[in-house]
């Protein structure tokens, strides 16, 4: 089973990109044939910064290997190495109707948060579909926010074979219901847009406290009983225990013994143990940038192959000499 998955290289990365891409994403390599991607074209529709937009792309390669993902079980590669993915776009735009685009729940959030509305952030699906279709990939892991990109794929996908026969293989959606949405200190979906995430690599245990005590929390005194149920902490929380540790979390609540502020206190000790390992390892490469580039070669070497295989079909259907 051929599996795809990409982050964009738009910022650090934080827990909601962790539980709900990357944990299930090093934990697919295992069984599926996976590949995933640096989507930096994609990061174009809202970097305006070169410089800073090549410096998050490289750490964002380093946070992949460090959180786990193995180059010998993953082809792992940044996607303007592969530039075969643009051509495909601009042939997939001619079976893409406006009004498929103009109904994007995605688009209408981002430029009602603020974005710049403009023509990459409009087309982003087209470009998403051709990341999916170039690869011919079976399944694709996303967030419910994401599910409405992938329909449009398949619908721009069945467009494109009916006119010139079965080229490209329909992609399905794979969503992991308990972490489709990972919540902010805000209690929306966190997101580096909305500047409501929590980053994996906090430089120090503090900036990391900090960042927790900045969770938005009830009013109730310390001494009365909390309600666990629609708390930013414990739903924050709750996605590094297993069940027993949960229910003894909720009780902890519900004893009235501690605050708001003890919770804060032990989600930063959760975080921060959750990713002790991936620590060192960031660390490690770090100082071996070398090795990083290597890797991110040999993947974009894999990928040209298929990519050439596949345009090289698409380029015939289409008349393009």
């Amino acid at each position: 089973m051929r599996v795809l998955t990409g982050i964009q290289a738009s910022g650090k990365l934080h827990i909601g990109n962790y539980f709900g891409a990357m944990k299930p994403m090093i934990e697919l390599q295992e069984k599926e044939e996976l590949f995933t991607f640096i989507a930096n074209y994609h990061s174009l529709t809202t970097s305006k910064n070169a410089t800073l937009l090549k410096e998050l792309t490289f750490d964002a390669a380093i946070d992949y290997l460090s959180l786990g993902i193995n180059p010998e079980k993953t082809t792992f590669w940044v996607q303007s190495d592969v530039p075969q993915v643009l051509e495909l776009y601009w042939m997939l735009s001619k079976f893409t109707p406006m009004g498929l685009l103009e109904r994007a729940h995605s688009y209408k959030d981002k430029v009602a948060k603020g974005i710049t509305a403009n023509h990459a952030l409009f087309s982003y699906p087209v470009l998403m579909a051709a990341d999916i279709l170039l690869l011919d990939t079976e399944k694709v892991p996303v967030g419910k926010d994401q599910i409405q990109h992938v329909e449009m794929t398949r619908d721009i996908a069945v467009k494109f074979n009916n006119e010139y026969g079965e080229i490209f293989t329909l992609p399905e959606h794979v969503v992991n219901e308990d972490v489709a949405t990972i919540p902010g200190i805000d209690g929306q979906k966190m997101s580096k847009s909305y500047d409501n995430a929590i980053d994996i690599f906090m430089e120090t245990e503090k900036k990391l406290q900090k960042r927790c005590n900045k969770i938005l929390s009830s009013s109730t005194p310390l001494g009365e009983p909390l309600e666990y149920q629609g708390c930013h902490i414990y739903n924050i929380a709750s996605l590094f225990l297993d069940e027993n540790r949960k229910v003894e979390l909720q009780a902890r609540y519900k004893s009235g013994e501690e605050g708001y502020g003890h919770f804060k206190k032990y989600l930063k000790e959760l975080i921060w143990e959750e990713f002790s390992e991936a620590r060192e390892k960031r660390e490690a490469y770090l100082n071996n940038p070398d090795l990083v580039k290597d890797i991110l070669n040999d993947g974009a070497k894999k990928m040209q192959i298929i990519a050439n295989n596949k345009m090289a079909q698409v380029r015939d259907a289409v008349g393009i000499l």
